[in-house]
């Protein structure tokens, strides 16, 4: 399969209207355009029935104490996990293409709905966790959330477009799935994936 990711380049910045936090030199942050980029994917096996499409970065900090602190920062000595920022599944087999804009188009305070949207079906992403405990912003959180890595992490974070080609017609996963519920579902039924990576960051220090 090749997928183009419109506005990612392989290795190469993302541009900050796919953002959920840009950069800010007085507050470290502010809240993005946070457009889901658009995806085009072609060369598809055989006997695909649906696909899935996520992002996800494998960046993120283990422990989240020294997160967004001042006077602290992120060490790159930290161990990482995967973080889930889109999660789309059961788009039908004739679909080869998810508009820019179409699954988010804005910062959504509180969150978008899950469940059954125009291309697919709305997984939850992990901005669910992560603004838990902000009164402002606490919420489910699905669909497409881009990017918003620790403006004090000493790493640089990388962001992986990818589209699933998969022998069954659904996955069956209802109500606040994640991306665990996702890879586990899928185990067994890929065909063929493809992917485009991104990098991002917030830290002044590694934007130059």
């Amino acid at each position: 399969m090749k997928l183009d990711v419109r506005g990612v380049e392989e290795g190469q910045p993302i541009p900050d209207k796919f953002a959920f936090g840009v950069f800010s030199e007085q507050d470290h942050m502010s809240f993005g355009p946070n457009r889901n980029p658009e995806m085009v994917w072609d060369d598809v096996p055989e006997g695909t029935k649906s696909f899935v499409v996520m992002m996800f970065d494998p960046d993120v900090p283990s422990v989240a104490d020294d997160v967004n602190q001042e006077g602290k920062t992120v060490s790159k000595e930290l161990p990482r996990v995967d973080f889930f920022h889109w999660l789309l599944v059961d788009i039908p087999a004739n679909i080869s293409r998810v508009p820019e804009g179409e699954d988010s188009d804005g910062v959504i305070p509180k969150g978008k709905d899950y469940g059954p949207a125009a291309l697919g079906v709305r997984g939850v992403n992990n901005y669910t966790q992560f603004l838990a405990g902000n009164p402002d912003m606490a919420g489910t959180y699905a669909g497409y959330d881009g990017p918003c890595p620790p403006w004090n992490d000493e790493i640089m974070h990388h962001y992986h477009f990818e589209v699933h080609a998969l022998d069954v017609e659904s996955l069956d996963l209802q109500g606040e799935f994640d991306g665990n519920d996702v890879r586990e579902a899928m185990a067994g039924h890929v065909l063929a994936s493809a992917r485009v990576t991104g990098i991002y960051t917030l830290n002044p220090n590694l934007r130059s």
